[in-house]
């Protein structure tokens, strides 16, 4: 079947509202685990190394959210509610660690009541805070301070966590911990790659003593992640696009890797980008760390395997004496998507008619629906802060 034929309304189930979960539970890895092998089982999330076949490599999305969602009050009393979303003009490490201005993309709630010429003031860790526009139409704000602190203290010390708008409940304290995994590192992501919040350091003993390796990348999981599918033909909507890092070694630990099983969809996505990048730089793109949403559905020629694609890859480092690749993803993988490289998924239940489940489709077929059902029946919590499934291809 034609991409461009898939409907998203196929991709829709009943989730009533009481099974979306509205908080974490008290212990990480005491959520329900949905195994799929071809059969539905039922596990804790603890059991994952007992159920992860021999021989399999877990990559694991090591984003760290940002407390993006910043509320100032002006002299009249109102409130402007300000969502980072992704840093203009600049990378994400240096816009963090700026120490004097930082300019970035943000949703603006109240928008209206803040004029373009109009310069708010807030004052946090001693030091004076101002906002102003840089460009009103495309929501580009520009923050001034004057004590030398970065960025991301400020935001760290006036911010909330940007928790799904199907959350309906203010952040709380303990969402600070919660939603942020325990491997969290390289901050700048706008949402949890909520496949990696059941992990505890038990967890990654027993891993290890299961000889199951660990690996590591970057992908900055933005609010697009949430945006519904407004368009009948799947293929039609517009993919968010999302940065994405990840180094020599753990390239070369995804060439070596008998059973590749990606911790998240993010992860699963950087992953299989990879060899579309390795397609740009034998196309000769300038900039070839840049995947476009439908480019694995243009019918190619005598396309490389997928070892030989990394070894393009690490070619390429080599030949420009690099050791990270960065880039951008806006990747859709949905049914008729051939896997490159991801065997299995760990990953949480997704909202009906997202992009996501299209995802899921792509990996494990129709049997969505029964591994759908199967949760839905047994009481398994759903989306970001619900319940687990390892699901192998």
């Amino acid at each position: 079947m034609s991409i461009h034929h898939i409907e998203i309304e196929d991709y829709n189930y009943e989730l009533p509202p009481e099974k979306i979960a509205q908080r974490a539970l008290n212990q990480r890895d005491s959520s329900k685990l949905l195994f799929y092998n071809g059969q539905i089982s039922d596990h804790y999330f603890y059991e994952l190394p007992d159920l992860l076949p021999a021989n399999s490599t877990l990559f694991l999305n090591d984003a760290k959210v940002i407390p993006a969602r910043l509320k100032i009050q002006k002299e009249t009393g109102t409130w402007i509610e300000i969502f980072l979303l992704h840093p203009y003009r600049s990378d994400y490490f240096t816009s963090l660690n700026a120490t004097s201005t930082a300019q970035w993309t943000c949703l603006v709630g109240n928008k209206k009541k803040w004029k373009y010429d109009e310069i708010l003031k807030h004052t946090i860790l001693n030091s004076s805070i101002q906002l102003e526009w840089l460009n009103y139409e495309q929501n580009v704000v520009q923050f001034t301070w004057q004590t030398a602190i970065k960025f991301i203290d400020i935001i760290e010390s006036m911010g909330a966590m940007p928790l799904p708008p199907y959350i309906k409940r203010e952040a709380e304290k303990n969402d600070t911990e919660r939603y942020q995994t325990v491997y969290s590192k390289t901050s700048g992501a706008v949402a949890a790659p909520t496949a990696g919040l059941h992990f505890t350091d038990n967890v990654f003993k027993n891993l290890a003593e299961k000889e199951i390796s660990l690996n590591y990348m970057t992908l900055h999981v933005s609010a697009g992640t949430f945006l519904p599918v407004t368009v009948n033909k799947a293929a039609e909507h517009p993919m968010h696009q999302e940065f994405f890092s990840i180094s020599l070694d753990t390239l070369n630990a995804l060439q070596n890797a008998k059973i590749p099983i990606a911790v998240g969809t993010t992860s699963l996505r950087v992953i299989e980008s990879l060899y579309w990048c390795a397609i740009n730089i034998l196309e000769g793109k300038s900039y070839p760390f840049e995947v476009e949403q439908l480019q694995p559905y243009t019918l190619k020629n005598n396309l490389p395997t997928a070892k030989e694609a990394i070894d393009v890859l690490n070619n390429y480092l080599e030949v420009n004496n690099l050791n990270t690749i960065t880039g951008h993803t806006s990747i859709m993988i949905m049914p008729g998507y051939h896997f490159k490289y991801v065997k299995g998924l760990v990953t949480n239940f997704h909202q009906p008619k997202s992009t996501l489940m299209l995802l899921i489709a792509a990996l494990v077929g129709d049997n969505w629906k029964h591994i759908y059902q199967h949760a839905l029946d047994t009481n398994y919590r759903f989306l970001s802060y619900g319940d687990s499934s390892l699901l192998l291809k």
